[in-house]
């Protein structure tokens, strides 16, 4: 490659990451700043992030929020990655013909919109009286197509030889699983974790439907509560969506190595 040919490569990839990181930079600034600043579009960092933090902890209860997200995240997450990665390499070892029909079945739920089965999963979870509760907030996301299929391709590039050697030496076939399976599929379980905990943080409508009191308060629903009325603190705001986006921001770049060789299938 030129000379000339790398420079217009490092000048493009430098506007384009400008450009990706400003949103991060305006809503930082503007968590320092008057709502009046905002508007205007002040992009430096002002004096005023003390008078926005107690502006919304006086608005908003910020600590149950906070701890509620990551109740329902962390066990959403640790379960979900239990339950898709059973069922991804069930789907894959032990295959045959029905287990393929199940699983395109499955596929094909993810063509079907949340929005569409809503009305009917608040029914069943009223019934079942299950509102304001953990589990029925983690129940309809427990389990998703996406990661199944994610973990059957990487059970696919198991050594279907290894775990024939270990069922010689005795080995159960949960012992297969958790001895050898799982230790070669970190970098796939980073990228589940990544991807699960990342959409139970942001996870916005099923909770404000199932969530009925303020006790069960999210991130995504207080982010929500401080739009609306007659006027809008936009400093306040910018602070509270900058609370809530730090915790996935820390987990995708604590985790962006193993989550990148976990969507190729990578396995070591």
């Amino acid at each position: 490659m030129s000379k000339g040919k790398k420079i217009a490569q490092y000048v493009f990839l430098t506007i384009v990451s400008i450009i990706s990181v400003f949103p991060l930079y305006w809503m930082a600034c503007s968590a320092t700043n008057q709502s009046v600043e905002v508007i205007r579009g002040k992009l430096v960092p002002g004096t005023y992030l003390i008078e926005n933090f107690k502006n919304l902890i006086g608005n908003q209860n910020l600590g149950a929020a906070m701890i509620n997200s990551f109740k329902y995240s962390v066990i959403l997450t640790l379960i979900s990655l239990v339950v898709c990665s059973l069922a991804g390499y069930g789907f894959e070892i032990y295959h045959d013909k029905g287990k393929d029909l199940v699983m395109s079945i499955i596929l094909l739920a993810m063509m079907v919109p949340f929005a569409a089965i809503l009305i009917p999963l608040f029914q069943m979870f009223s019934k079942a009286k299950l509102l304001n509760t953990t589990i029925g907030f983690m129940l309809p996301t427990i389990s998703t197509p996406f990661l199944i299929m994610m973990f059957r391709q990487s059970a696919r590039s198991f050594p279907h030889d290894i775990i024939e050697a270990a069922r010689l030496d005795g080995l159960s076939e949960f012992q297969i699983f958790y001895r050898m399976f799982f230790p070669t599929m970190r970098s796939t379980y980073a990228a589940a974790m990544t991807i699960t905990f990342m959409n139970a943080w942001n996870s916005y409508l099923w909770p404000k439907v199932i969530m009925t009191n303020g006790k069960s308060l999210t991130m995504p629903m207080l982010v929500a509560n401080l739009v609306g009325g007659y006027v809008t603190d936009y400093g306040m705001l910018m602070l509270a969506v900058l609370f809530c986006s730090v915790p996935t921001i820390v987990v995708f770049f604590v985790l962006q190595k193993s989550f990148a060789e976990g969507i190729t299938g990578a396995v070591k």
